[in-house]
């Protein structure tokens, strides 16, 4: 049987866990190794520790929010390995290895990410809460359809609650962003 969250095997022989062994698994540290914002870290977690946490807690990273911990809201996704994930529903051990870009990491050289920009223009935000989540799964989208119509990208956020706005100017913040980046793209060719 494995235990895929901790990325143990217990022997077939071993078809009980008792609740000391469970105690031990539950309580066991792990050695990461993750690139974070394109900064290498070296950390020890809890086997049980949510990614949510470690960003927030040991790497200071605030910007990834907790709303919900049942992955309904959206406002903890992160990008690892180029995919958007909800940091709250894995493991920080599951991101062994992995790279991880948060909300942080976007801008660059002190320029905002195009996405960043779009929520500022286009006012996509208003309490504040949601945007570090609707802004990383917008760069997801952005970076598997760079072109998106609007049906494509309200689909994309039915993974993250806003309860300020009625999603209008965060379509129309996400629209922005896909014109701009394009536009830089041209402009790089």
């Amino acid at each position: 049987m494995q235990v895929s969250s901790f990325n143990l095997i217990i022997s077939k022989e071993t078809h009980l866990i008792t609740n000391n062994s469970y105690h031990n698994i539950v309580n066991m540290n792990l050695s990461i190794q993750v690139e974070v914002n394109g900064k290498k870290h070296r950390s020890t977690v809890e086997a049980r520790q949510l990614l949510v946490y470690y960003l927030r807690d040991q790497l200071r990273l605030t910007g990834t929010h907790i709303g919900c911990d049942t992955s309904s809201c959206g406002a903890c996704t992160v990008i690892l390995d180029g995919k958007a994930v909800k940091s709250c529903t894995m493991l920080a051990a599951q991101a062994d290895g992995c790279s991880i870009t948060t909300v942080e990491g976007l801008a660059q050289n002190g320029e905002l990410h195009p996405i960043q920009e779009g929520f500022r223009e286009e006012h996509g935000l208003q309490c504040g809460f949601c945007t570090p989540g609707m802004i990383m799964t917008a760069v997801d989208l952005l970076n598997k359809n760079p072109e998106p119509t609007e049906t494509e990208i309200r689909h994309a956020l039915e993974g993250n609650f806003c309860r300020c706005t009625g999603y209008h100017n965060i379509v129309k913040a996400i629209q922005y962003a896909a014109t701009k980046m394009k536009e830089k793209e041209v402009a790089h060719v």
